[in-house]
């Protein structure tokens, strides 16, 4: 008689996915870093089934990347995979934004972020929380379908900044830009919230891949 394989637990396999995702957007596991399944399976306790799912879906949202001959390493960050993740954001996170201040949504939500990253013991915590700030700004657009499209580039979008964090810091400078945001997004301007936000966006990829505009011919 021929045995059934035993289902993995779904959440075993979450357990398994979150804590890489968070140790790659955290900078614990770097770009070009290999991802091997056993290793894996013994940090985290579990079989490789688990791990082998968790990958898998990672490499769906493009934090990693599965080799046939390599096999599974962190994705590489360069200029223009910065651009394409930041050019997605520019299309569509400030119009989202604007949308969600023009229909009077709670903006508690990124307020509370804004907060929880102004008093971040770390920079995994302040990392965490940024995200959520700008999660917050987006997702109550009323256009389900839009806060999806961006939260498909999210992982991506913050996998740019852990390596340009790692690099060259700037915290200070966009919890700024991310109180301004907010500033005239609670004061009902959504024009001028969406600009911001747009501002933020643009000006972060160009400082941190500065050589990106110069091979363009742009500056």
């Amino acid at each position: 008689m021929t045995s059934v394989p035993t289902p993995i637990p779904s959440s075993r396999t979450q357990f398994v996915l979150e804590g890489i995702k968070h140790r790659i957007l955290t900078g614990q596991l770097t770009p070009g870093q290999a991802l091997v399944e056993t290793d894996l399976a013994a940090q985290f306790g579990v079989s490789k089934t688990p791990v082998r799912e968790a990958l898998k879906t990672l490499a769906g949202t493009g934090l990693v990347v599965m080799n046939q001959y390599k096999g599974v390493t962190v994705r590489m960050v360069d200029a223009d995979m910065a651009r394409e993740v930041y050019d997605v954001r520019l299309l569509l996170e400030p119009e989202a934004l604007r949308r969600a201040v023009r229909r009077g949504a709670s903006l508690d939500a990124a307020r509370d972020a804004l907060t929880r990253a102004d008093g971040a013991a770390d920079t995994a915590e302040r990392s965490l929380a940024n995200r959520e700030f700008h999660r917050a700004l987006y997702t109550p657009c009323g256009n389900p379908l839009l806060g999806r499209m961006l939260d498909e580039v999210r992982d991506q979008a913050a996998l740019v900044s852990a390596v340009a964090w790692a690099s060259d810091p700037s915290w200070e400078r966009e919890a700024s830009e991310h109180r301004e945001i907010l500033r005239l997004a609670l004061d009902g301007d959504a024009d001028g919230a969406a600009g911001a936000l747009h501002a933020h966006i643009a000006s972060f990829v160009r400082r941190a891949f500065p050589q990106g505009e110069e091979e363009d011919g742009r500056e």
